[in-house]
């Protein structure tokens, strides 16, 4: 091994002692940037009082203020059972329909209103609204056809295996009229993705569709279908029926047969349904809504069961209050349903306020950088919901595209990762216009809906900060010793939440034990206490708390490369690499070092109109000593074409590790553009393929999403 830099320098000794128990932290305090009296005059949520109404002192009851935005059939008798700790039970007694609430309950006031503004990806397809009388109409049809012609009654599960269509809300919300508890695929995921889940869950209806565009191609979505159904067989779990909605209907767009007896076309069948009324069955508030399983690519994939009334009360009461959603806005989320995001912010929140949703088909980039902004200008679109991963895509592939466009956002938010200072800028200054508020939300699939981000009206802004914890929620940071990080304190350690709170998922389906030990076992006070108290929830993500109240998330605890002794933050090195002009995107991975034990390895793709070159190199070294300190110094920085993305833009920085440690790097043929995987192994590793192996267990699962 080298014991020199990209840059040629001899190593130096290490600067800092940081107990490893602790992350170290150099990101510098941004300024604060404060809401305008134009915004705040129209928010719904000014009161600060909000925060002591939702103190510990007030908890659990405080969440009812949520839970009364919604229409109950029956009101509850326990706002918080912890009997089953840490299995909490929310609005026990209480009787509810999620559908009910997302649309009957709409149509006396909103009934010609848009509910889903539809896009699809080509722009000479027209555009099309879904009013809630629509929305309504479609919803009871389909669920007569679940019921009638599926066989689907309360309880059972379905997996969905759909894309960005107007569809996919529709059949969600058909599942929650009857009390069917839906499973979600992401659209982009293989037939054995689908499979696994098909089996865990043990469904044996799935809901698909034919085809659907992408990055300007018609994806043959039917075939995988068939996949998911042989695989499930082989899992243990046979599938009775395939339900696949044509993307136009009377006309199919995929050569893959029929199965006969098993496939059926849905837009064939609901016509014997047309006219039908399902009466919304009314469930227990605890009974489940969805399962959500997560996709780490390593290991049997967790289904998040999330419950029907505590669920739906925090998703409305996040929209409104954080999202700032009223009833006349037109929002858009740019997630994919197939998530939580879009479950949560998408569906069930914003239908819950009488939203006008928008759903769009395709990539945010085609045919060309402007789309987003074209989208946004002629629906008039003035709430905007990204994840940084969008914003730096949309930052690389068009840098001064919004400003070609008359749209004007009052609202933006960001969700899913940390966002690193330089992005929220161009995200606030160009984006926003200088006008939007930003709330930088941080959250989980298990957590249901928001836990800290900036109430939009009350706090102000700071690029890198999430804020507070929201009302309700209390955090608490420990070391991996259980000792508390406090405010100012400049460590971080692993962040938790004190209390239950309504919107987190009840279990992982059908291991209750996994549940146990993952998210609760390490700081529980007492394994049978049924005290809520004694059961902090493990978020698994790694931050610090500032003097100010502000919480800066550094991502997975998993994502935290130790050189030695010192435990640096992945998130902190390639936010002080953004900080190049050049740099449009980078990836900071392990590699292993024969004296520091981990040293990162930085992958940056350039700006357009930028060379690749040895200064940007350079550059991005500098940025990191001055930023954190030369202990983070990287051993390599790569300049590669473009990052290895999955369908969704995340980057895997598991294949990058793999290609820095040259181990094997797995299948990736799922990956949006596969071909860049073998581009960046010639880069680093030479022409020769190396001989895979395998390598410590930090290294094999670093960075999975």
């Amino acid at each position: 091994m080298s014991k020199q830099d990209v840059a040629g320098n001899a190593e130096v000794p290490e600067a800092q002692a940081v107990s490893e128990s602790e992350i170290a932290v150099h990101w510098k305090e941004e300024a604060t940037i404060y809401p305008s009296p134009e915004f705040i005059g129209q928010a719904n949520l000014t009161d600060p009082g909000m925060f002591e109404r939702f103190s510990l002192e007030n908890f659990p009851e405080c969440y009812k203020e949520y839970a009364d935005l919604l229409d109950w059939d029956q009101y509850w008798h326990t706002t918080l059972d912890t009997s089953d700790a840490p299995c909490w039970k929310w609005f026990v007694g209480g009787r509810i329909n999620a559908c009910y609430n997302c649309v009957d309950r709409h149509l006396p006031k909103y009934k010609n209103k848009a509910a889903i503004h539809f896009v699809p990806e080509p722009e000479d397809e027209p555009l099309y609204a879904i009013t809630y009388q629509e929305l309504y109409v479609r919803v009871n049809e389909f669920a007569a056809l679940l019921r009638d012609f599926a066989g689907l009654k309360q309880g059972d599960r379905v997996t969905l295996h759909m894309p960005m269509v107007p569809e996919l809300p529709v059949t969600m919300l058909a599942c929650a009229r009857l009390g069917v508890i839906h499973s979600e695929v992401f659209g982009g995921f293989s037939g054995q993705a689908a499979a696994d889940r098909i089996a865990d869950s043990g469904c044996r209806v799935l809901i698909t569709v034919d085809g659907y565009h992408r990055a300007g191609k018609m994806i043959n979505h039917k075939v995988n279908a068939d996949v998911a159904c042989e695989m499930a067989e082989k899992l243990g779990q046979t599938v009775d029926k395939v339900l696949i909605w044509q993307r136009y209907p009377g006309k199919s767009v995929s050569d893959t047969p029929m199965v006969e007896g098993r496939d059926f076309i849905v837009n064939d069948v609901l016509k014997k349904y047309a006219g039908k009324r399902i009466d919304p069955v009314s469930l227990p508030a605890e009974d489940p809504l969805f399962l959500m399983y997560t996709s780490g690519t390593t290991g049997k994939p967790k289904g998040c069961q999330h419950s029907i009334g505590g669920y739906m009360a925090y998703v409305a009461g996040t929209s409104k209050y954080i999202q700032d959603i009223h009833p006349e806005d037109v929002y858009w989320c740019m997630a994919d349903i197939g998530w939580i995001t879009g479950h949560s912010y998408i569906v069930y929140g914003p239908l819950a306020l009488a939203a006008s949703t928008v759903i769009y088909e395709g990539v945010p980039t085609y045919p060309d950088a402007g789309r987003a902004w074209r989208i946004a200008e002629r629906l008039d679109v003035n709430i905007f919901h990204t994840a940084p991963t969008t914003i730096r895509m949309l930052r690389k592939a068009g840098p001064d595209e919004p400003k070609k466009y008359n749209y004007h956002f009052k609202h933006m938010t960001t969700v899913g990762e940390p966002i690193e200072p330089e992005v929220w800028k161009w995200y606030y200054e160009v984006v926003g216009k200088g006008e939007a508020i930003i709330v930088d939300t941080w959250w989980q699939t298990e957590t249901g809906g928001f836990l800290c981000s900036t109430v939009p009206a009350l706090h102000p802004m700071k690029p890198g900060s999430t804020g507070p914890a929201l009302p309700g929620i209390h955090p608490v940071i420990y070391d991996e010793d259980g000792n508390e990080l406090k405010a100012g304190s400049g460590k971080a350690g692993n962040i938790c939440i004190r209390n239950p709170w309504p919107g987190a998922f009840q279990t992982i389906w059908g291991d209750r034990e996994r549940y146990v030990d993952t998210y609760y076992a390490k700081y529980c006070k007492d394994p049978n206490s049924k005290d809520w108290r004694d059961w902090p929830y493990l978020t698994g993500d790694g931050a610090m708390l500032a003097a100010d109240g502000y919480y800066r998330i550094l991502g997975r605890i998993d994502d935290v490369i130790n050189v030695a002794g010192h435990r640096l933050g992945t998130k902190e090195l390639e936010s002080a690499a953004l900080t190049v002009e050049d740099i449009a995107e980078a990836a900071v991975v392990p590699v292993v070092d024969e004296i520091k034990g981990r040293v990162p390895d930085v992958y940056v793709s350039l700006k357009p109109g930028f060379d690749s070159d040895e200064e940007a190199k350079r550059k991005v070294v500098a940025a990191i000593e001055t930023t954190i300190g030369k202990i983070a110094r990287p051993k390599n920085v790569y300049i590669v074409p473009d990052m290895p993305k999955t369908r969704s833009g995340k980057i895997m920085r598991r294949v990058l590790a793999a290609i820095s440690n040259t181990l094997d790097i797995g299948d990736v043929m799922t990956l949006a553009n596969p071909d860049v995987v073998e581009d960046i192994r010639v880069l680093v590793q030479g022409k020769e393929k190396v001989a895979t192996k395998k390598g410590p267990e930090d290294i094999e699962r670093f960075g999975d999403d």
